[in-house]
């Protein structure tokens, strides 16, 4: 049993539009391909006392007694590896439920699915996986721990941190989508020009000076003692001897912190004597130089949280601590606390686990104490000096006690040093009571603050403190996201994606659009290739100065990670037929349209998926989307249109020479399509449906019918507006045309446009992709011979593990089947093909190139259109 090929899809996709987050697993069960888990001896029970927990999958499998039932019945291995990744994942402490398991096409081979909050743990979760099922059968022992810990690992450097991920939640449960830009929690919030972004609890509103007065403890202390706020005395020293005068000028007791630190980093409280001082000096100056000395304030540590000058929550912090039964020692006690099903490792509950570090040791050892020792009944031990939650400690929700004068204190301090965010630190022995009448202070002010302390307090009411940081990123009116229009089908999408393109730009909108020559922000070629999938998706939903986005979406892309957003507003598919067949396991037209599908069912519930009539595997996509639904066709007197617009529909149709929106009963023409450049003059028939999709969008975008008339006559077909496609170039004797088109519907498609030529010879250059089947070639080879009068048969530069003979002799085969004595060549090299191809073409002959390299193509005719007009300038 091996893995032998593994998928991570980050949005919507082939296997689950609902759950876009999913690994997916191509598994070779090899000689266990026809064995069932009750043909092992013992796998069962294997596996009930390795994951004991695994009886809660009952209903996912739907079967009663759960899934260990279910394996005694007799199911998969990778059925079995599917539930043990899932279970690997939710013990360390990340929930993942969705998973299936099915055969693949070859013999022996299933697809195994599951979700996963974090890729990196996903990917081990599969790897882990397979070596315990190989385990359980063999029945070897197998250290569960490491892989759990390893999960662990992955899940606190890789997840959101709980602040994070609260902001995040909160902005989902409003349609907010979200972009994760690096590892460390920097965030986009909403697409193109709509966008925010976060890092922690910081925004892109917070104040750089902001940050900085808050880091610099002595500098916030000046401006709130100006201010009249309570805060301890202290200075700050360098050396031993600044702090023996610091001593000698505060007295006991003290406490000492980094001046920069955070989180409680190097903090050292309550401190009594000169010996515990230079500790505490030590153990500032391993996070920076300078270092605070504050008069230690007696009472509670409180946390005051201050989001958009308003006050929101408050919190008591309680450092990690044990209380004494007279039995148990300080180990015991640490272990019982840590048994708190609350308590996790680092963030991934409510409360973190106690440790017993150096700190706590230091701390036990003042104390003339060990880990062993036995404290008398209800005697309480604080094991860490700073009160901070990642440490073990814990948080009561207090909002409700705050006293008035202490909410005015929190919004002041935030004004005063210009946090959006901020959070205040305060001692005091009574956050009922005036801090100033208490006798407290504010220790801190921090421009990050951590919000796990409020979201899941150890006691009291949680709040929900992300609400007011969305609220004041996205106020009511302000939107968050940028109008996307997703475009796919088998052919012609790219003309369709540009089209749009030009018809939103004309609009005075700031167009991102992708497509298979490369992504454009604002019609600057800003990476080039082949981008429709979802890595450039995302390139143009963050950048900040795109307000429309028009995304081509290829079946590569879809297959490969997944759409790289969640939803769009108008999803076009212009057509399934065949090609690339084969390939990522998509073995019949039905699984292409089942990919193509993707876009219409990732369209929003308001917007519209646009879809060709015409096409019978299109048109039946239609029955499982819960968006609004366009249809587009050649034939206006097609059943399926007129059943559509009886309903109160609407489609696009072309009828008498006309491009028209039929809405109701009501028929709205848009353009002639002879007038129409796009058209070819009403010859290119397969740009009359692109139009009809293009013109679709631009109206159900609330596009006035003269803005889409306009648009629709200004876009000429060129090398540099349409690479690729239909690109014409006149020549005196005769004409050449570079188009992409790589299949059998593409090629269809030219010749029928060819049909209506009145030219005396038609010549093709013709390729076949290598990574496409035999069967392909051959019928590429038969329509070619239908269509021209000579033809040529070159090579891509990469075969794509295909032999020249494998490509070619399939072609000939092809065209021997339809044409015996038609005029054959075959010329490798691309270039040479088309020098050949130009250099004997006849008088009112026609020369189709279908080529691979568009740019180069297109310099090559260009090139011989210049010497042979110099030729003809010397003979006269």
């Amino acid at each position: 049993m091996k893995i032998t090929e593994l998928r991570i899809m980050r949005g919507p996709n082939f296997w689950s539009v609902e759950h876009p987050k999913i690994i997916v697993l191509k598994l070779d069960l090899e000689e266990l391909a026809d064995t069932l888990t009750h043909e092992v001896p013992g796998f069962a029970s294997r596996l009930k006392r390795l994951f004991p927990d695994m009886y809660e999958h009952r209903a996912a499998v739907g079967v009663a007694g759960g899934f260990f039932k279910l394996v005694e019945e007799g199911t998969t291995f990778g059925h079995v590896l599917q539930h043990i990744a899932l279970e690997l994942q939710t013990m360390a402490g990340m929930d993942c439920g969705y998973g299936r398991c099915y055969m693949a096409h070859e013999q022996g081979t299933h697809f195994v699915i599951f979700s996963y909050q974090e890729e990196r743990a996903g990917e081990y979760a599969a790897h882990a996986a397979l070596h315990i099922t190989q385990s359980l059968i063999k029945g070897e022992k197998y250290k569960l721990d490491e892989d759990i810990d390893r999960l662990h690992q992955i899940r606190e450097d890789e997840y959101f941190g709980p602040s994070t991920y609260s902001i995040v939640s909160e902005a989902q449960s409003r349609g907010i989508p979200y972009i994760r830009l690096n590892r460390h929690s920097l965030i986009q919030l909403g697409y193109g020009v709509n966008q925010k972004r976060i890092q922690a609890t910081m925004t892109c509103g917070t104040a750089c000076f902001a940050v900085e007065i808050a880091g610099d403890k002595n500098a916030t202390k000046e401006l709130l003692d100006e201010a009249g706020i309570p805060v301890p005395n202290g200075t700050t020293v360098y050396n031993q001897d600044e702090l023996k005068r610091a001593v000698d000028r505060l007295g006991y007791p003290l406490v000492l912190k980094p001046l920069d630190g955070n989180h409680g980093k190097g903090a050292t409280i309550n401190i009594t004597n000169w010996k515990d001082a230079l500790k505490g000096l030590a153990a500032a100056k391993q996070y920076a130089e300078a270092v605070m000395v504050e008069r230690y304030i007696q009472g509670f540590d409180f946390r005051l949280l201050v989001i958009n000058k308003k006050f929101v929550a408050a919190a008591k912090r309680t450092p990690a601590m044990v209380t004494g039964d007279g039995v148990s020692t300080i180990k015991q006690l640490v272990d019982l606390a840590n048994k708190d099903p609350r308590r996790g490792v680092g963030h991934e509950k409510a409360l973190t686990r106690i440790k017993i570090d150096q700190h706590t040791k230091n701390i036990l050892k003042a104390k003339e104490l060990t880990t062993q020792s036995v404290l008398p009944e209800g005697e309480v031990l604080y094991l860490k000096s700073t009160a901070n939650i990642s440490t073990g400690g814990t948080a009561t929700d207090v909002t409700d006690l705050v006293d008035p004068y202490n909410i005015l204190m929190a919004e002041r301090i935030a004004g005063l040093v210009g946090l959006d965010i901020c959070g205040i630190d305060v001692m005091t022995t009574d956050i009922a009571i005036p801090l100033n009448e208490a006798g407290g202070a504010v220790l801190e002010v921090n421009a990050a603050p951590g919000f796990r302390m409020h979201i899941s307090p150890t006691f009291g009411l949680p709040r929900n403190v992300a609400e007011p940081v969305i609220d004041m990123l996205f106020p009511h009116t302000k939107p968050a996201r940028i109008p996307i229009v997703a475009v796919t089908g088998t052919n012609g999408k790219t003309t369709t994606t540009r089209l749009i393109a030009h018809m939103v730009k004309s609009k005075g909108y700031q167009v991102g659009y992708t497509t298979t020559e490369g992504i454009y922000i604002q019609d600057k070629l800003l990476e080039k290739g082949d981008t429709t999938g979802a890595y450039s998706a995302q390139f143009v939903l963050k950048d900040p100065t795109v307000n429309f986005a028009v995304l081509e979406c290829a079946r590569g892309g879809l297959l490969r990670s997944g759409l790289g957003f969640d939803q769009c507003d108008i999803g076009i598919v212009t057509n399934v037929s065949s090609d690339h067949l084969g390939l990522r396991d998509i073995h019949t037209l039905e699984d292409l349209a089942n990919v193509k599908s993707v876009i219409p069912k990732s369209v929003s519930k308001d917007g519209y998926a646009i879809l060709n009539a015409d096409d019978d595997l299109v048109y039946a996509m239609a029955d499982e989307l819960k968006c609004k639904v366009a249809f587009f066709s050649m034939d206006e007197n097609n059943p399926r249109i007129l059943k559509h617009i009886a309903k109160g529909g609407l489609a696009a149709v072309f009828e008498n020479g006309y491009i028209s929106i039929f809405k109701n009963s009501y028929k709205i023409r848009i353009d002639r399509v002879g007038d129409v450049p796009l058209t070819f003059g009403g010859k290119a028939k397969f740009n009359i449906e692109n139009i009809l999709a293009a013109a679709l969008a631009g109206y159900v975008s609330h596009f006035d019918i003269e803005d889409i008339k306009r648009a629709i006559r200004t876009f000429i077909p060129s090398p540099d507006k349409t690479p690729g496609r239909m690109n014409l170039f006149q020549f005196p004797n005769f004409e050449v045309l570079v188009d992409y088109a790589h299949n059998v519907g593409g090629l269809k498609a030219i010749g029928g446009f060819m049909e209506d030529l009145d030219v005396s010879r038609k010549v093709g250059i013709i390729a076949g992709v290598g990574d496409r089947r035999t069967q392909d070639f051959y019928e590429i080879g038969r329509v070619a011979g239908e269509i021209f009068d000579e033809i040529i048969i070159r090579l891509d530069n990469d075969l794509r593990g295909k032999t020249a003979e494998e490509i070619t002799l399939p072609m000939l085969q092809g065209i021997e089947d339809v044409a015996p004595h038609k005029q054959v060549k075959v010329i490798p090299e691309e270039m040479r093909a088309i020098a050949y191809a130009l250099e004997n073409a006849e008088p009112e002959s026609f020369v189709a190139i279908f080529t691979e390299d568009v740019h180069e193509s297109v310099k090559m005719v260009e090139s011989f259109k210049v010497i042979q007009h110099r030729s003809s300038m010397l003979v006269e």
